[in-house]
């Protein structure tokens, strides 16, 4: 079997649940709360048999307290990827909307082929799936016959699992984690496939 044939086991998991600053929506802030670092611990316990190799991670503070003490568990190290934030809250930011009711809207216009659906003065959805499709790919490319967990947000492996799979956009809708959970692929030239989920933190 070449090189190009050896999968990446990839599990791509949601960070830990965090707490805020502030009520208003915005882009950065956050850490973890002492359920989310216990999620984060139990997420590196779960995968201690996967020979993980390394972590990669958001570069938001949530996600990168979830990927140290997941890789401590672990024993590996981190890297962070600008590639892997969450979508971008634009003209949200600083107000005390409701984010869901917003967004919730937008990412079915997407689901629905709506390639220019845009949270208002924020990113497109599709080219919030380019930039995390990006790093998935450098991902897999450098860890060929390896394991690697990789921490990001809840919306973008929503919106980018359906993309890396080529299924319906719809199915983003399963693909609702909690806090520490996880979907599992093998990525090789052939393509991508999903080989777990766990949705529990």
């Amino acid at each position: 079997m070449s090189d190009l044939q050896c999968p990446t086991r990839l599990f791509l998991a949601r960070h830990g649940d965090a707490a805020y600053e502030t009520s208003l929506v915005t882009d950065h802030g956050g850490w973890l709360s002492a359920a989310g670092r216990a999620q984060s611990r139990e997420l590196g316990e779960r995968l201690r048999g996967e020979r993980i190799a390394r972590v990669w991670c958001s570069p938001m503070s949530r996600a990168v307290q979830t990927a140290e003490i997941a890789a401590g568990v672990l024993g590996v190290d981190v890297v962070v990827r600008e590639g892997l934030r969450e979508y971008a809250v634009g003209a949200l930011a600083g107000t005390d909307a409701d984010e869901a009711a917003v967004v919730g809207p937008v990412f079915q216009r997407w689901v629905e082929g709506d390639d220019g659906a845009t949270v208002p003065g924020g990113e497109a959805v599709a080219a919030t799936v380019a930039r995390v499709v990006e790093v998935l790919e450098e991902v897999r490319d450098t860890h060929r016959g390896e394991a690697v967990l990789v921490v990001g947000h809840g919306g973008t492996t929503m919106a980018t699992v359906p993309t890396l799979l080529g299924t319906p956009r719809a199915t983003a809708y399963d693909l609702a984690l909690l806090g520490g959970g996880y979907v599992a692929l093998e990525g090789d030239a052939d393509g991508w496939r999903a080989v777990g989920k766990m949705t529990t933190g």
